[in-house]
């Protein structure tokens, strides 16, 4: 048997494609979700439905790397051969995992709390610089992958070379998770959506300032970091 068909048997090649398409709707909704920040008092209602519906494909994405992680330190051989990760994906990993909930959290609080809790705000903000910093270098370290995975998945074999290879099983399974958590994800947005009339009119400020600095500084030493690496 191939190393290729006991990555397939053992469940590898379907985290990684999982993953990869969970990370696909993730980056469209954070770009989304991104693009409300420059004129936030007027989008304020979308960003935040955007960050509710956002919270259903990062537990599903968290999911699948956790569970890669758990086989990978509990010795599965399939994992084990695959490798972990580059070291500074790893390093960063934590950062980016707590300062997306950290960011998720207080943003519903503060959808149910209204604007009044100073310390939410300065809470948002910060994890949502973090956050930022973190996703970019996550972003570059495998935006040449991702599409590459998500094809793979789905593209149908006419090559008579390639028809024999073993393909992974259960990807209408990891297109039915993404729906699924995407659905969920929206009924809440939708229920919660209420809760979010006090901010109408807000006419806060985006983010600005030496926090705008910050995040400019760690994408372009991501950027530089990425391409020396290759």
């Amino acid at each position: 048997m191939t190393e290729r068909a006991r990555n397939v048997r053992s469940g590898v090649v379907g985290n990684e494609r999982l993953t990869a398409l969970t990370g696909a709707v993730v980056l469209v909704l954070s770009v989304a979700e991104i693009a409300t920040v420059p004129t936030l008092g007027n989008l304020i209602v979308a960003h935040f439905f955007v960050g509710v519906l956002l919270a259903g494909p990062v537990v599903a994405k968290t999911a699948s790397t956790g569970w890669r992680f758990i086989r990978y330190y509990s010795r599965d051989p399939a994992y084990r051969r695959k490798g972990p990760p580059r070291l500074l994906l790893r390093m960063i990993a934590p950062l980016l995992v707590v300062s997306t909930l950290v960011l998720i959290g207080s943003g519903i609080a503060l959808a149910i709390t209204g604007p009044a809790p100073e310390i939410l705000i300065r809470v948002h903000v910060v994890s949502f610089l973090i956050w930022l910093a973190t996703l970019a270098v996550h972003v570059f370290a495998y935006v040449r992958r991702v599409p590459q995975l998500i094809a793979e998945d789905w593209r149908r074999r006419t090559d008579p070379q390639k028809r024999g290879k073993p393909e992974p099983l259960g990807r209408r399974m990891r297109l039915a998770v993404n729906i699924a958590v995407l659905v969920l994800a929206a009924i809440a947005a939708v229920l919660l959506l209420p809760t979010a009339a006090p901010w109408e009119g807000w006419r806060g400020q985006a983010v600005t300032g030496p926090g705008v600095l910050a995040v400019a500084v760690c994408i372009g030493t991501a950027i530089a970091v990425m391409l020396k690496r290759r």
